[in-house]
């Protein structure tokens, strides 16, 4: 039967094309891998039919089956359930797992429906969001590692979810503030219509009994809202005469207790005014201001997780009598002896004992090319194996390893900054003993003048007045909505503080892989015949080097070419059989010991050489030789973000691993005329180090990988392109979520713009309070009055918040 006598027919799980290789004409379903086969199967057995409507309903999109067919007898070893299953009571045990393809509601419904598919499984609770599922089960029915493969089967790789006890405590304690905020809310507003009733009653009139009634449930609502969302303030004014230093809590306590309790006393004794609608506005407005700042100073994980993500979860244990089992990260210890096989990630630091190999170490020491390792050769954890099995011996785990120690780094860096908020905090060292001062002369003034229930209404009015809620909001407030503006501009901001550097011109230190260049080796340059390139990259496609993956992926061809015959030449090149043709690739050297280059060949290898590109030789007895250029591409917005950002004034210099050779290159390509290359992470955190030290000005790193991590924490501000490493995104404070480095220039833009709008904030603020003090003080304004001005403070930093801006072209 032809090719083209075949209908298109549709797998019956995933709904893409079944290959015509795998089309059974007998059979009633059919299937596009044997993964999808393996998935319906089940879902039929169990009775997970309703999988396909909810699919259909809420993604119609199509998804192969990927499936990794692992063991994961890790999981059952007893390091790892010590440190990472909860035994429940009645003999359950608990556990989370990170999901690799779950994507959609339809995933949630299956993965949840779990214990259907395996026994002894009793609960899987999934989240979308961070692609995870807590695990409920009977140990002594089911093994962990059975789970996870039943989870595998399904199409859904299961991974160790590292880290979960921190953060459900961190989960624990935001809902604790955001419930705190929520009441303070409900009271601020249920007193508030107590407030508007007592205010039209106090000028239309209201009968006594009403009158008493509102003022009781407002106290009532009022001291609620002091001692339970409120009592923060207390706390923290506690706190800081303890240890004798002036915090904006201790006015903001101040005003609220002397309101509280002067309120609770005209509300017992039936006169006065009693403040409580001022009061539960207060708190509330202050705890929004506090959440925002508390979401902003929220580190994302510690260094110990920061860690975790650049190593593998599990290793590959060599026995004494040589055979291999697969343990969990925690049990490898110094002196193991562990195997790497092709394509796999290195566990622990060590020395290779067996095997010869490329391994990519990008990811830390900012070098585009792979780099030969052999028996003898040091070993990174977190290097990528590219070519063969190796075999090394551990020297270092954990935070002994590179890695751990420059995550070390990271955390310790990360830790010293402060953020922009404890400006604030040093205006209000003055303010609280000015405002203190004023309010003692105020209230010493009106009694010694008309008694002390004046004396100490005119004090209280005065507190009220001058409670420092706009200086408080001011900083939270602007920030809060740029870091919205920033979110929509892709700019995704973690810091407060790094708004602030960014406000005016400094020294920005910029990695070149993965932040100028695009950190994808693919042909640059091409002098090959179209179909030459075509089979060599059916060739390559046999090959796991970056190269050879470059090529394959660069090459084109209107019909799927197949490779026989693969013969592959440790560091020098690879050869095979397409189309009877036997098609050999690799450096000049090997091509020339299979035939002699010629002049013009030649030629176009010196020009790629002189570009910084590697020149990788093709040749065919039929179509004869050609040449591509392989390379790192610049980004196509790199030159003009440049441009744009030294017309800001600021300094840029590049700064990478790489060879100087390629980073004066590009420096040149893109208009940076200070560079420096061969730069190990270590150095580059003490080039920004001594930066910081011998200039006045912000210092920003911005990088990708994890052999910047070290420097983006040790910068005034660090900031990770998109595609960075995990490490990367971590240590920065600033993430770009789409390609390329242009959004500096809005970041730069926005930065100036918000603290422009906090000095205008804080300016505001400290002249409404001298005007409101000097009208206190001097009894113009009555607590009534101070009670209902207030707030107008707050809302009108709100609105000088919300200014307009206008992001860069």
């Amino acid at each position: 039967m032809s090719n083209e006598s075949v209908q298109p027919v549709e797998c019956n799980h995933c709904k893409l094309a079944v290959p015509v290789g795998l089309i059974e004409p007998d059979a009633e379903f059919q299937f596009c891998c044997n993964g999808c086969k393996s998935v319906w199967n089940i879902l039929h057995g169990a009775g997970l039919d309703g999988y396909y409507t909810v699919r259909d309903a809420v993604n119609p999109d199509a998804q192969r089956v990927t499936s990794t067919d692992g063991s994961y007898e890790e999981l059952d070893d007893p390091s790892f359930q010590a440190s990472c299953v909860d035994n429940l009571p009645g003999g359950y045990a608990q556990t989370e797992l990170l999901l690799e393809g779950m994507h959609c509601a339809a995933c949630v419904w299956l993965i949840e429906r779990l214990p259907t598919v395996i026994d002894g499984v009793v609960e899987s609770r999934a989240n979308i969001r961070r692609r995870t599922t807590i695990v409920r089960y009977q140990p002594d029915k089911v093994k962990l590692s059975d789970v996870a493969r039943a989870l595998d089967r399904l199409g859904y790789a299961a991974h160790p979810a590292r880290g979960a006890a921190a953060r459900e405590a961190r989960v624990k304690e935001d809902r604790k503030f955001l419930i705190r905020v929520g009441v303070a809310g409900a009271i601020a507003g249920n007193v508030m219509l107590l407030a508007i009733a007592l205010h039209g009653g106090a000028l239309e009139g209201m009968a006594e009994t009403w009158k008493n009634t509102f003022r009781w449930y407002s106290m009532g609502l009022g001291v609620l809202s002091l001692v339970w969302p409120g009592r923060v303030f207390f706390i923290g004014a506690i706190a800081a005469l303890r240890i004798r230093v002036a915090h904006l809590d201790i006015p903001i306590a101040l005003a609220l207790a002397v309101g509280g309790l002067w309120g609770s006393y005209n509300t017992i004794m039936g006169t006065g005014e009693i403040y409580f609608d001022s009061l539960s506005i207060l708190v509330f407005f202050l705890l929004v201001g506090r959440w925002i700042q508390h979401r902003q100073q929220r580190n994302a994980s510690d260094h110990v997780e920061l860690m975790l993500t650049l190593t593998p979860t599990s290793a590959l244990k060599v026995n004494d009598d040589g055979s291999t089992n697969r343990v969990p990260i925690e049990a490898v210890e110094e002196g193991m002896v562990v195997e790497v096989e092709a394509g796999g990630s290195i566990p622990a630091d060590g020395i290779i004992e067996t095997g010869e190999t490329n391994l990519d170490t990008s990811f830390i020491s900012g070098e585009s090319r792979p780099i030969l390792a052999k028996i003898g050769d040091e070993v990174v954890a977190g290097a990528t194996n590219l070519r063969s099995p190796i075999r090394i011996r551990v020297t270092a785990v954990g935070d002994s390893t590179r890695v751990g120690k420059l995550m070390h780094l990271v955390a310790s860096a990360s830790a010293d900054k402060a953020p922009i908020v404890q400006f604030v905090d040093r205006i209000a060292a003055r303010f609280v003993l000015i405002v203190i001062a004023l309010a003692a002369i105020t209230m010493v003034y009106w009694t010694m003048r008309s008694g002390f229930v004046m004396g100490i209404e005119f004090a209280t009015a005065l507190l009220i007045v001058t409670c420092p809620c706009a200086l408080g909001l001011a900083t939270p407030m602007a920030m809060s909505i740029a870091m919205g503006r920033a979110a929509k501009a892709g700019i995704l901001i973690k810091s407060a503080s790094a708004i602030e550097s960014m406000s005016k011109p400094g020294l920005m230190i910029l990695d070149k892989t993965g932040t100028i260049t695009q950190s994808k080796t693919s042909i640059v340059q091409s002098a090959c015949n179209v179909e030459l390139l075509a089979m060599a990259g059916a060739v390559e496609a046999h090959s796991n080097h970056p190269i050879a993956r470059a090529i394959a992926n660069g090459a084109q061809s209107e019909t799927p070419l197949v490779a026989t015959e693969i013969n592959q030449t440790v560091g020098a090149g690879i050869s095979g059989v397409v189309n009877n043709q036997t098609i050999s690739i690799g450096s000049p050297a090997f091509i020339n010991s299979i035939m002699p280059l010629d002049s013009k060949v030649q030629s176009s290898i010196d020009s790629m050489l002189n570009q910084s590109l590697t020149p990788v030789v093709i040749y065919s007895d039929t179509l004869g030789m050609g040449i591509v250029g392989i390379g790192d591409p610049i980004r196509d917005d790199a030159a003009h973000a440049i441009d744009s950002l030294q017309r800001l004034h600021w300094e840029l210099s590049l700064c990478s691993g790489d060879h100087p050779k390629i980073v004066a290159e590009v420096a040149k390509e893109v208009g940076i005329d200070n560079a420096t290359g061969s730069v190990s992470p270590e150095a580059k955190a003490d080039h920004v180090r001594a930066l910081r030290s011998e200039h006045d000005l912000w210092v920003v790193m911005v990088g990708d990988g994890v052999n910047d991590a070290a420097a983006l924490a040790c910068a005034d501000v660090g900031i990770a392109v998109h595609g960075g490493a995990e490490a990367s995104l971590e240590a920065a404070d600033i993430y770009l979520t789409t390609q390329g480095v242009g959004p500096l220039v809005s970041l730069v833009s926005l930065s100036a713009h918000t603290m422009r709008t906090i000095h205008m904030s804080l300016v505001f603020s400290v002249c409404y309070n001298a005007i409101a003090a000097v009208l206190a003080m001097t009894g113009t304004i009555n607590a009534l009055i101070a009670a209902i001005i207030m707030p107008i403070s707050s809302l009108t930093v709100v609105a000088m918040s919300t200014r307009k801006w206008k992001e860069p072209r």
